[in-house]
């Protein structure tokens, strides 16, 4: 409706413009007597001034008409040219368009043929020719490249990945080339070769390298590598921009630290590798136990190592923060807690074992802290009280491992007190877990 209405108001304008045209012409020539004398001798030739004036005006848009179309006859050709060189360019866009559609439906076959197609008829066209000339053939090379990669065909995707990233075409179409490098990335990575992969990322410009997508292949190059610390500091990054969901980002950087801990070769790594991770993530009650399960480790493949007291208070304190969050923790939570603090109840002071006693009260039917208790207090020779929290957890626990070693402790308490019977009682006991 406004397009017609539009129209008609047009068409009202003109014909106001051409009725005072007509007025105008009509009040310049109506009335004009004016002759014009043209002498030839011996002719004299006599024309009205109106006539001379018209035929001027016709004379030049004859004239301007004629030289207007020797043009259009002299440009014949070069349009001519024009013509076959678009229909050559829609005809490479669509081959290469085909290719993608191809490419996305899974007809890989389909998609080589149509992007070699495109290649094939841009071999006729020379480099600058077009204005995306270079962008469409690094394009059809990387379809094609993709393609072959699909039907596991390494030769001749190295090739065309080569072409693709030829100087001469990425000069014109650098988006194209990083999405090429990028492209190259993760088929190394399906090939499972990580130096192949880490080089390709090194050509990334330093801007690209920042990108998501890149973070996200530089992520699995570090995991398929072994570089935990540098997958965990390239899952940060990604956590960081919301590459992921809160979930998945905190599972993937939890797993990624554990294994930066558990890589760790002496105490000083660990204790490096600790203090490397943030405040949340040490907070996590894995991460705690994980770091203290591996300073167990390692103080016993040290021996006797002097710094075993040291290693063992470094476990106290990463285990200190789970204590205010002890009932929220799950019972595997919890053995794992009584198993990471059980070898370093010896460096635990006096504080210590009256807050692990408060604790207790807190939770008095919790076997673990029972266990934990008992096992404090015989490292204290407190035997009556020891004897007291592992008799409790002997009927409660249900963990063979922690049971064994409660009645482990229940045999020797025993024995200090010289009860021979209960002492061989619970060793037996003892030795029906095994």
């Amino acid at each position: 409706m406004p397009a017609r209405f539009g129209g008609a108001m047009r068409s009202v304008f003109w014909l106001l413009g051409l009725a005072a045209l007509a007025v105008a012409l009509a009040l310049l020539v109506g009335h004009n007597n004016a002759t014009l004398t043209l002498f030839w001798p011996p002719y004299r030739f006599d024309v009205s001034f109106n006539f001379v004036v018209f035929c001027l005006i016709a004379g030049f848009v004859l004239l301007y008409a004629a030289l207007r179309a020797f043009a259009m006859l002299r440009d014949l050709p070069a349009q001519a040219q024009r013509w076959r060189s678009q229909q050559v360019e829609r005809s490479v866009v669509g081959a290469v368009m085909d290719a993608l559609s191809h490419q996305l439906a899974g007809r890989f076959v389909r998609a080589q043929a149509a992007a070699q197609q495109a290649l094939d008829q841009l071999k006729g066209v020379p480099p600058g020719h077009w204005p995306r000339r270079d962008q469409l053939q690094l394009l059809a090379h990387l379809l094609l490249a993709e393609s072959a990669q699909s039907l596991q065909n390494r030769e001749r995707r190295d090739d065309n990945l080569q072409a693709a990233l030829n100087p001469k075409l990425t000069k014109n179409a650098p988006e194209a080339y990083e999405g090429a490098l990028l492209r190259a990335v993760r088929w190394a990575v399906e090939d499972r070769d990580a130096d192949a992969a880490r080089a390709r990322l090194a050509e990334l410009p330093q801007g690209a390298g920042r990108r998501i997508q890149a973070l996200r292949l530089k992520l699995r190059v570090a995991r398929l590598g072994g570089e935990s610390a540098e997958a965990l500091e390239t899952a940060r990054l990604l956590a960081k921009h919301r590459a992921f969901s809160p979930e998945a980002s905190r599972s993937i950087v939890r797993g990624l630290a554990l294994d930066v801990l558990r890589e760790a070769h002496d105490m000083a790594q660990l204790q490096a590798c600790w203090n490397g991770l943030d405040a949340p993530e040490r907070a996590m009650p894995e991460l705690a136990l994980a770091a203290a399960y591996r300073a167990h480790q390692l103080s016993a493949i040290a021996g006797s190592d002097p710094d075993g007291a040291e290693a063992h208070a470094r476990v106290l304190a990463w285990l200190e923060p789970l204590w205010s969050e002890f009932g929220s923790l799950d019972p595997a939570q919890q053995r794992q807690l009584a198993l990471a603090m059980e070898p370093a109840l010896g460096a635990l002071d006096a504080a210590g074992l009256a807050q692990l006693e408060q604790r207790q009260r807190q939770w008095p039917q919790n076997p673990f802290l029972q266990y934990l208790a008992g096992q404090a207090c015989m490292r204290r020779q407190l035997w009556g009280k020891a004897a007291q929290m592992l008799g409790q957890a002997s009927h409660s626990l249900n963990d063979p491992a922690l049971l064994r070693r409660t009645w482990r402790g229940l045999a020797q308490l025993a024995e200090e007190r010289g009860d021979v019977e209960a002492a061989h009682v619970a060793w037996k006991r003892a030795a029906a877990l095994d």
